[in-house]
């Protein structure tokens, strides 16, 4: 398997290149070569733990990684995660709802940071290098991530948030770790501005060789792979006799693009219902063809809180048959001039809508009421997107947080206090770190300078 760039002028890599590669030199996201068919087989894997679906799927993409070596990665990404199946299911009303909160910092992000730890660890380890590793997060990525490399000799983690635009809780998931490979940087923006001072330096290739800088946002494409596991093992799980849906909390898109790719790949998958907040970029395009950039609105899911959706990229190359020229224009006149329109996609793949505050409110409310399922904000927008549609198989929410991340939101809308998790209130008092910067280019890469490993 070799991966290759999405604007076309990248020499193509393996996978223990691409994983520290992360952004592709011309700008462009890395996507394989060729996705595997394994329609036949999902029969056989019907009854596969989700860790052993995970050593049958990822070696179809790492293959220059001894399949008992990656093996051994897998058993030590998820050995900390605190329910025996990884991601379990519940149930909410006519939806199923797929867990996948319940690693070490309580949100999805862990199922795929906690196994690209590993990867880094093996590759550097083997290679004798160092990694200085730069991220920006919109709540859950940057706690994920660190928890995935705190710690470790051969990285340095710098990990960029908009400051006063987190929770409390997620901001103490990252700034109460105090290992010296850990840096936590408050930035004065949104979102949408550390993702373009991340995007930025990855540009600026002398900077980037210099510091030997690389990615766990979702551009880095081991993010996507460990996520197309799970869409494998709910749908082969629930699907055998009716292909399920997928209801797909989104801002970066990453989430929904992983579902995108494995229905390409043969799982039984009917179709992805896209839900966001009142950043509805992603809403608009799959409804309309316009893909417009406007301000970010703050709201309740503030890891959706995000009007460009780095991911959006890589699936824009499938919808234009692999044409490299044609997303290199897209990319460069939605860059110009904030809005593009193209054909919108065929429903077969994608249904999408926007959930506002009010009906986000009423879903974990609803939730609690009916089926005494407690939900976080962003699991509460697709369980409000879900009763939008119809399906001829089994709708599958995915469940991204655990609510105990968001209590405010969630114990205002139930009305009593019902969010809480022991691991998240003994970090409330504990010392923490974190250095402000400006949300200027200049301030990160002086910042880097000084303290790159």
């Amino acid at each position: 398997m070799r991966y290759i760039s999405t604007r076309g002028d990248t020499p193509p890599l393996g996978f223990t290149d691409a994983v520290l590669t992360g952004l592709a030199p011309d700008g462009g996201l890395l996507v394989p070569d060729r996705l595997p068919d394994v329609s036949h087989r999902c029969g056989e894997w019907r009854d596969l733990s989700f860790v052993e679906l995970a050593k049958e799927v990822l070696p179809l993409f790492a293959d220059d990684i001894p399949a008992d070596e990656l093996a051994g990665l897998v058993d030590a990404a998820y050995g900390s995660f605190d329910h025996p199946e990884v991601v379990p299911f519940a149930q909410v009303g006519d939806v199923r709802v797929l867990e996948l909160f319940h690693g070490p910092t309580l949100a999805f992000k862990d199922i795929a940071l906690q196994l690209l730890g590993q990867l880094f660890e093996y590759i550097l380890n083997r290679r004798r290098q160092h990694l200085n590793i730069l991220g920006a997060t919109s709540g859950d990525t940057g706690s994920a991530a660190i928890a995935g490399v705190r710690g470790l000799p051969d990285i340095d983690i710098f990990i960029m948030y908009p400051r006063g635009r987190v929770s409390a809780l997620q901001e103490l998931q990252m700034t109460t770790v105090v290992d010296d490979n850990v840096h936590c940087l408050a930035v004065d923006g949104s979102f949408d501005d550390c993702q373009t001072l991340m995007k930025s330096l990855f540009a600026d290739l002398a900077f980037k060789e210099q510091y030997s800088l690389g990615a766990v946002n979702s551009v880095n494409w081991a993010r996507v792979m460990a996520q197309i596991v799970y869409y494998g093992y709910a749908s082969v799980r629930l699907g055998s006799e009716q292909p399920v849906s997928f209801v797909v909390p989104s801002g970066n898109f990453g989430n929904a693009f992983a579902g995108f790719l494995a229905k390409r790949m043969g799982f039984p998958i009917e179709r992805l219902i896209v839900a966001t907040n009142e950043n509805d970029i992603l809403s608009m395009f799959f409804n309309s063809g316009t893909y417009r950039r406007g301000n970010v609105r703050f709201t309740s899911s503030p890891a959706m809180d995000i009007q460009v959706a780095s991911n959006f990229e890589r699936f824009l190359y499938y919808h234009l048959n692999g044409d490299a020229e044609q997303v290199g224009a897209f990319m460069a006149a939605f860059s110009e001039q904030g809005s593009v329109t193209i054909d919108a996609p065929e429903k077969e793949d994608f249904l999408a809508t926007a959930v506002d505050e009010n009906d986000t409110r009423q879903a974990i409310s609803r939730a609690y009421q009916q089926w005494g399922y407690v939900a976080d904000p962003h699991t509460a927008v697709g369980l409000a997107a879900a009763q939008r549609f119809t399906s001829s198989g089994t709708k599958i929410c995915l469940a991204t947080a655990h609510p105990a991340k968001f209590p405010e939101t969630v114990n205002a809308a139930i009305g009593h206090d019902c969010a809480s998790h022991p691991g998240l209130q003994e970090l409330v008092g504990k010392p923490s770190r974190s250095v402000e910067l400006p949300a200027k280019l200049a301030a990160l890469a002086d910042y880097l300078g000084a303290n790159c490993g």
